[in-house]
């Protein structure tokens, strides 16, 4: 009777570590698989024509902050300037003079541009970045051109989309961590990396720049990414289109100004404009057809 007992009980315990044992590898496969999908979950939507940028200071020598202890955070960029394909995708319409879904978006103003990084965001589920109030007029915008003078607000918090500051823009066309110190976003040589006046066209123009030649040689813009990327693998820092960023051009710490920033000329403008240290501006309502722009987001 004793031995029958033990048996019983043997076999009763070796039931229960079986029990005990299926149940911690279910816990197990759960637990990973709960990572896996939070892993997942904080990383989708990272696209895949966004790339992380590295911060730091600045290491390129021609840049205007070399050597004046200015820094950026880490950051998401993309790898291209927004296309058509991109914008009527959020907008459901296309304000471009010439027209080709590979094509840099064009003809937007810098609000417009602020709308479409709020519309991209809500779509994808991501906390809006910025917010426009169309009922309030921004005091702070003295531009006498600009008759919109939205007031914008942003939320720094946030991981929607935005424009890139001034800052961030010349750090990554300068090359970031990995800079070889180029004049222009990727070489020295502004016909590798770059559309602009004089290659845009049918032939190659050696004139003095005048717009006429650049109309009668059929100057345009060009798709996105068919030039050499520069040391961080983006394209079109420098020409194609010009870039809106986020700042004041003549913000100097004050939040205020007539115009706002653009960065790293484009096919119509002369190789000058397209140097990675080179300021543009414009009225934040201002639109041309060599003007676009290319999204970024903050790493929270």
């Amino acid at each position: 009777m004793l031995f029958r007992n033990v048996v019983f009980l043997e076999k009763y315990y070796s039931l229960i570590l079986i029990f005990l044992c299926r149940e911690f590898f279910f816990f197990l496969v759960a637990l990973i698989l709960f990572y896996s999908c939070a892993s997942k979950d904080s990383k989708k939507h990272i696209q895949d024509d966004l790339i992380l940028i590295k911060g730091g200071v600045f290491v390129n020598e021609k840049s205007n902050l070399f050597g004046k202890n200015a820094s950026v955070n880490d950051f998401y960029i993309a790898k291209t300037e927004v296309t058509q394909k991109e914008w009527i995708d959020i907008m459901e319409s296309n304000p471009s003079r010439f027209k080709g879904n590979s094509l840099p978006v064009e003809m937007v103003s810098w609000y417009d541009c602020v709308a479409f990084c709020i519309k991209k965001s809500i779509k994808e589920g991501l906390l809006p970045y910025y917010k426009i109030y169309k009922d309030s007029t921004d005091e702070f915008n003295k531009s006498e051109f600009d008759s919109i003078k939205w007031l914008v607000k942003r939320n720094p918090k946030a991981n929607g989309y935005r424009l890139p500051t001034e800052i961030e823009w010349e750090y990554v066309a300068g090359g970031g961590q990995l800079s070889k110190s180029y004049s222009y976003s990727g070489s020295n040589t502004v016909d590798e990396i770059a559309w602009y006046w004089r290659n845009s066209g049918d032939t190659t123009l050696i004139e003095k720049w005048d717009y006429r030649l650049l109309e009668q040689n059929g100057c345009k813009p060009h798709s996105v990414g068919t030039k050499k990327s520069n040391e961080l693998g983006l394209y079109d820092l420098t020409g194609n289109v010009r870039e809106w960023c986020d700042d004041w051009y003549e913000d100097e710490g004050i939040p205020r100004g007539q115009f706002r920033s653009q960065r790293g000329g484009g096919w119509i403008g002369i190789e000058t404009h397209c140097k990675n240290t080179d300021r543009g501006y414009f009225e934040p309502n201002g639109v041309g057809p060599d003007q676009g722009f290319r999204i970024c987001r903050s790493k929270i």
